[in-house]
């Protein structure tokens, strides 16, 4: 095996060309001989450098339509052929084959293609075979060639050609094959998620090139890392990077906040929302809804469908937070919450989400859609002899959009499209109902008149009963349990309307 290669013959042929040129020229430099095809072709010629055509190799033009330039054996023997084989190297003396000690390749952009919305068949084209192939026996090769299959490697690569004048290390060469094999890996789980967008084939694949290394996971114990582009998602405008914890918070505040459409504020906590309000102006929304639990929004995540303007600011500035997100800020605002400087700022801009989860469990994967629904007035369905009214109505509406993103068991009291109350994570309902009862009252919260909402069934009256006698005059479940009547005349007993949606909305 050899450990130290002299770059003598390079094939290049690549889609994108930018910071290219360096490199050619150090090649150039170096007296390396560069293969070529195509447009890399009349690129690297117009830079003045020598370059001969592939096909001059193979003695074999390109065919159909591009499809077939460099499948052949004087190609792939080259990169292929092991040094110090012998019986390798007598081959290529014999088929007259230059050992290939270098390999510039990329792929057809799919992804982008797919992206676009193009039609079926240029998406089709955009499947790269040759590119594929050179990649891949140049990466299994690295023991004697150096494979470079993106145009982020550029940069890296010309720097090693100028400081080791044209040679490379076994680990050098090994770094480039793993990141080529990456690449590869990719590429085919896109094609494949392509053709199987219908799930035909019941399969879990998921490749994310890009990652940040958090500071820890959970705990300060666990490693953590986060597969993605946050930078897509987020303009950081102040403090420090975002931890594990800080980012399940957000994806949770970010759910929750896309179900209103007015000026809403949203605290979380640990996945759950300690206060939530909607009101005509954002600056009401976050005093209604700090108002709902202060004590527990102390270093919470706090997010925002609306600009954030100076007062606002000023009022949000009051408490300490971990992170907060909204559509926009003015300038003005923007320095108030620059005050402290380990606060979160963040630029929350249009990106399409996933509508699929998942999540490592026992010995594999479990994948769902995403709960995407949400039941308003229109789907839900009287059954107690007191009728709810339109306010009532547009309270449970509420109720039940933050219910659908509590941790079950949970009960949501709601007033005036403002969290009240909530009970969450408890092991019966009913333990979740006094909860948001203790929690509304230590906060002077006055539940008469207020909705509640539950995220599955009542298995029992008592739940009814409690909340009744706690103030509530209109309820929400789903519904579907076989003692359903129970609650529904505990209802009618108490005086109170329910409505039933059929939808369970279990988050655990």
């Amino acid at each position: 095996m050899s450990q130290s290669v002299q770059i003598k013959n390079a094939l290049i042929s690549v889609y994108y060309k930018d910071n290219l040129e360096p490199i050619i020229h150090e090649l150039s430099r170096l007296g390396v001989k560069i293969y070529s095809t195509g447009g890399t072709e009349t690129f690297i010629r117009s830079l003045g450098a020598e370059v001969i055509a592939v096909e001059d190799l193979t003695s074999y033009p390109s065919i159909l339509g591009g499809r077939v330039k460099t499948l052949h054996p004087k190609v792939f023997g080259g990169i292929l052929a092991r040094r110090n084989f012998e019986s390798d190297e007598q081959q290529l003396d014999q088929y007259d084959i230059p050992e290939i000690d270098l390999v510039i390749v990329d792929l057809y952009p799919f992804e982008e293609t797919v992206r676009s919305g193009a039609a079926q068949d240029d998406v089709i084209e955009k499947i790269d075979i040759g590119g594929i192939s050179l990649i891949r026996a140049a990466a299994k090769n690295y023991k004697d060639v150096v494979i470079v299959a993106s145009k982020d490697d550029y940069i890296g690569l010309g720097e090693i050609l100028k400081e080791q004048n044209g040679e490379t290390t076994i680990d050098q060469r090994r770094s480039f094959a793993q990141k080529a094999f990456n690449i590869t890996s990719h590429y085919d789980t896109a094609i494949f998620t392509y053709f199987n967008q219908d799930e035909q084939l019941p399969v879990f694949k998921q490749s994310i090139l890009k990652s940040e290394t958090l500071r820890y996971g959970e705990n300060p114990h666990q490693q953590g890392i986060f597969y993605g582009n946050l930078e897509a998602m987020f303009t950081k405008l102040h403090g420090k990077e975002l931890s594990y914890n800080n980012l399940v918070d957000v994806d949770a505040a970010v759910a929750l906040i896309d179900e209103f459409t007015e000026p809403t504020i949203a605290i979380l906590k640990h996945t759950n929302a300690c206060g939530i309000a909607s009101r005509s102006f954002i600056k009401e929304a976050w005093i209604d809804a700090l108002a709902c639990d202060p004590v527990s929004a102390f270093g919470g995540v706090i997010i925002a469908n609306d600009e954030i303007d100076a007062e606002t600011a000023t009022e949000i500035s009051k408490i300490f937070f971990e992170v907060l997100i909204a559509p926009a800020y003015t300038d003005e605002a923007v320095q108030v919450l620059k005050g402290k400087k380990n606060r979160i700022i963040l630029i929350r801009q249009p990106v399409e989400l996933p509508v699929k989860q998942f999540k490592t469990l026992l010995n594999g994967v479990i994948e769902q859609d995403k709960d995407l629904v949400i039941e308003g007035p229109d789907q839900m369905r009287p059954v107690t002899d007191k009728q709810p009214t339109e306010h009532e109505l547009r309270d449970l509406f509420f109720a039940n959009k933050v219910v659908k993103h509590t941790k079950s068991n949970t009960i949501v009291f709601a007033k005036n499209n403002q969290l009240m109350a909530s009970g969450v994570g408890q092991t019966s309902r009913v333990d979740s109902l006094k909860q948001a009862i203790i929690k509304a009252a230590s906060f002077g919260f006055d539940l008469n008149g207020a909705v509640m909402a539950s995220d599955a069934f009542f298995p029992f009256s008592d739940c009814v009963e409690l909340a009744a006698e706690a103030g509530i005059t209109a309820v929400l479940q789903p519904g579907g349990s076989i003692k359903d009547q129970d609650s529904v005349n505990m209802a009618n007993e108490k005086g109170i309307s329910m409505v039933m949606t059929g939808v369970r909305h279990f988050k655990h």
